[in-house]
């Protein structure tokens, strides 16, 4: 990254570092998740790891104080840029009661908390596209400049839902950025099984919206086109397609085991391209970052961490009748 790369995009030193934070922190609660799962502790872990910047770099290009976000099972980092804490993550991978997603009933990746405007998933994959194309519709009809933002892998574009809400979007020039987080696989199934055109943005045409596609292990372009597309739809010029082409640097979910499908070279050039690696090392080479006040924040995080764990292990489950909440409508 060239120097002083993030004032050409008006980012100031803070910005960049809390940027930083919380891709590390995103990483950080992953890895204890991890660990958690393997110990028998919580059953089920979809990791972030290798596209923090994708989903960091997107979040704080948005206006998170009114924008809606419709995360996929990946975005650890979306949600906390947005306002989910560690303790609330944890809550939710231990399926407790106080779990602000579902209270302990859906499982981990399943984000939704409305009062951050994160508007939960489903585990069919990409049935968030067209909600999120609603609510673009929803802020057109009432007159607001919020902007939808939607994420997704890249065998999401391959469903029905992408193609209808990306064609909605498309012909009422809604304001809604489509990102698709190419991390090349689809659980197993490689990039080049899955779409006939080169990228995902190609597609693009076809609804009659740009498509780009970057870096998405490059934290400041993926700020940088988020916040261009953001800009785009507030001025009433319609949606926008952003491929974020970057690595999983896990298996699938802890129910894979991506040794059967990936090569130990292939996974050495995938680390090799750690976003958090990467960005550390422009902060270091524009001296905003040295081993001491890296170790300071790393421990900030750490404590985070630990104390998340440890309040979500001693919180109490949902009672069991607690089940069909929500779910038949309730006498008063």
């Amino acid at each position: 990254m060239a120097k002083n790369r993030h004032k050409e995009l008006g980012l100031s030193d803070q910005e960049v570092l809390g940027m930083y934070e919380t891709m590390l922190l995103a990483r950080r609660i992953d890895e204890r998740m991890w660990l958690l799962n393997r110990s028998g502790k919580i059953p089920f872990v979809i990791s972030c790891q290798g596209q923090e910047a994708s989903q960091v770099g997107a979040s704080y290009a948005l206006n998170r104080e009114k924008d809606y976000v419709l995360p996929y099972y990946r975005d650890l980092g979306v949600v906390l840029a947005f306002g989910m804490t560690p303790k609330e993550i944890m809550l939710s991978g231990f399926a407790k009661a106080e779990d602000p997603n579902s209270g302990g009933r859906q499982m981990p990746g399943h984000f939704g908390q409305r009062k951050n405007r994160i508007v939960t998933g489903s585990s069919p994959v990409t049935t968030q596209v067209p909600h999120a194309v609603g609510i673009a519709l929803a802020a057109r009809m009432e007159g607001s400049d919020s902007v939808s933002f939607v994420t997704f892998g890249e065998g999401s574009s391959n469903q029905g839902d992408f193609h209808e809400g990306a064609n909605f979007a498309g012909v009422h020039k809604l304001p809604v950025i489509f990102m698709c987080e190419n991390n090349k696989y689809a659980i197993s199934v490689p990039i080049e099984k899955q779409l006939a055109c080169e990228r995902v943005s190609d597609r693009a045409a076809g609804y009659g919206m740009p498509g780009i596609t970057i870096d998405g292990n490059d934290l400041l372009e993926v700020y940088k086109t988020v916040k261009e597309a953001a800009d785009r739809c507030r001025n009433g010029e319609g949606p926008v397609l952003i491929e974020t082409v970057c690595n999983r640097l896990t298996p699938h979910s802890s129910d894979d085991d991506d040794r059967t499908y990936r090569s130990p070279d292939e996974m050495a050039k995938a680390k090799s391209q750690d976003p958090i690696v990467l960005f550390g090392s422009y902060l270091r080479e524009n001296g905003l970052i040295d081993d001491e006040l890296e170790k300071e924040i790393n421990d900030r995080i750490m404590a985070q961490v630990n104390e998340a764990t440890d309040y979500a292990e001693e919180a109490p489950y949902a009672m069991p009748e607690d089940a069909l909440e929500h779910v038949y409508h309730e006498k008063a």
